[in-house]
């Protein structure tokens, strides 16, 4: 039995299938995770929504997992080929104790792993992750007689929700990427559904992501629905990811926007109809939610807040803030427009009627906005047993530096926020970014300038020599 302790992520579990867990070892995570329902729930026979993503192992590893479940005496209710978005839906749906879906997202092929959640709308915290963990390598199992249930054309149910709700007027031209991942079967019928006019690009099934990874932050991806919106003069592209809960948007013109700006389109509309609401977003995120003219106008508040999907729909749910954004992609609509969780369908949808609103161009949209220089999520690898090491090593040198009155390119440090790894701002609104990513061995950078390139650039330089002289940091994913 091989199960790697490292595989208990901040919010989620995610490891290399076979090298660091094997069937066994999904099978006692199956046993851990449905100990810890029957614990949570204090029931004997919780039900739990169980689905997996389209990857050529995920079946098997979601069989082993329900087995582990069984065995604690959990009532599995099966609802098959999901996007994760969709299990989340069902247990509103079902009225189900928990779900689990069999995802590792984005990752690369050879990846597994599962999320959580028990409370209706939420995935697991920290806190739970490491009770489970725990509970898992501890073999502190229950036992029970629990039982499998299939629940057939759950699918259909969920598609026809997003379809009935949200029927647009205009006819907006959207290519529609999916990176051959589970958004495929799902996505286009949708967006066809409430009144596009869909361009497909790579939505055919196909396990070994023959182009790139279905990543809507991956630049290969994001230049592959540039060339097919200019081509086909689209309104808009769309890039989903590996299981559905994050969405990329390409404009009219081809250029990316980075799903912090798009947030940012959504909000300032959203403000003017709900007016004193707040706004979640994460610490990746642009500084313009700060101080944009009209949420500021409509009494609307931005809390900057942890990265991860799990860390942002808490706080949506704790703030009671109308929706939550995240750079990644992830965005959370909190009731009266949704159930606070992460769907990328249903934010491709929120900007379709952004666009349906509107009689503008997307392009036209964002040159609404203040422009700033923005990088790119750019990850180094780092060990993940040496990651949150660095970024401490990393807080105390930029706080040494603040303190001392160091400039960086000329500019003062002016504010330091450090809920999250370090976000460092400089005295004309530039900032900086360094965070441990919660997911995998590599650290996170994020830098942004409302002054010009050449800082953005500078402000990544800097960075990234303070890295380097860790001595820990291995090659970039990308680079400015």
């Amino acid at each position: 039995m091989k199960i790697s302790p490292n595989g208990f992520r901040e919010y989620d579990a995610r490891w290399l299938f076979e090298k660091e867990i094997d069937i066994d070892g999904i099978n006692d995570l199956g046993k851990g995770l449905g100990s810890q329902v029957i614990k949570n729930t204090k029931k004997t026979n919780p039900r739990i929504i169980v689905g997996h993503d389209y990857r050529s192992y995920s079946e098997k590893i979601k069989q082993a997992l329900i087995k582990g479940l069984i065995s604690t005496g959990c009532y599995v209710e099966d609802i098959g080929l999901s996007l994760s978005p969709m299990v989340y839906y069902a247990q509103f749906n079902l009225k189900s104790d928990a779900i689990a879906m069999v995802t590792a997202s984005h990752n690369e092929n050879g990846w597994t792993g599962v999320k959580m959640g028990i409370k209706k709308g939420l995935t697991h915290t920290p806190e739970e992750m490491l009770e489970l963990k725990n509970i898992t390598l501890n073999k502190e199992f229950t036992s029970g007689e629990g039982k499998i249930k299939k629940i057939e054309n759950f699918k259909k149910v969920y598609i026809n929700d997003l379809i009935n709700k949200n029927k647009i007027s205009k006819k907006i031209k959207a290519v529609v990427a999916c990176g051959n991942g589970t958004a495929s079967i799902f996505a286009p019928q949708i967006l066809k559904g409430i009144g596009c006019e869909v361009i497909e690009l790579d939505c055919n099934l196909d396990w070994s992501f023959p182009k790139y990874n279905p990543n809507p932050e991956d630049l290969n991806m994001l230049q592959a629905i540039a060339k097919v919106v200019k081509d086909n003069d689209a309104d808009v592209g769309f890039g989903f990811d590996g299981d559905g809960d994050r969405c990329g948007v390409i404009d009219n013109n081809g250029n990316e926007i980075f799903s912090d700006k798009v947030g940012l389109l959504i909000a300032r509309s959203l403000a003017t109809k709900h007016k004193n609401s707040k706004f979640v977003v994460d610490v990746k995120s642009t500084g313009l939610y700060s101080i944009d003219k009209i949420l500021l106008e409509n009494k609307c508040k931005t809390i900057y807040w942890k990265t991860g999907h799990s860390h942002i729909k808490r706080k949506v749910r704790l703030e009671k803030a109308l929706a939550g954004f995240e750079k990644s992609g992830h965005f959370f609509f909190n009731l009266p427009l949704g159930y606070g969780y992460d769907d990328g369908i249903n934010s491709a949808i929120k900007f379709c009627h952004l666009i349906n609103d509107k009689n503008m161009k997307v392009n036209e949209m964002i040159k609404e906005l203040p422009n700033t220089f923005q990088s790119p999520t750019m990850a180094p690898f780092c060990k993940d047993s040496e990651k949150y090491q660095v970024v401490n090593e990393i807080v105390k040198k930029i706080n040494k530096l603040k303190n001392d009155n160091v400039k960086i390119d000329n500019q003062n440090i002016s504010k330091i926020l450090t809920v999250n790894g370090i976000r460092f701002t400089l005295a004309d609104g530039s900032w900086g970014l360094v965070r441990a990513s919660s997911n995998k061995p590599s650290l996170v950078i994020v830098v942004e300038s409302p002054t010009s390139n050449e800082r953005k650039k500078n402000i990544f330089d800097f960075i990234d020599d303070l890295l380097q002289k860790t001595g820990k940091i291995g090659d970039y994913d990308q680079k400015i």
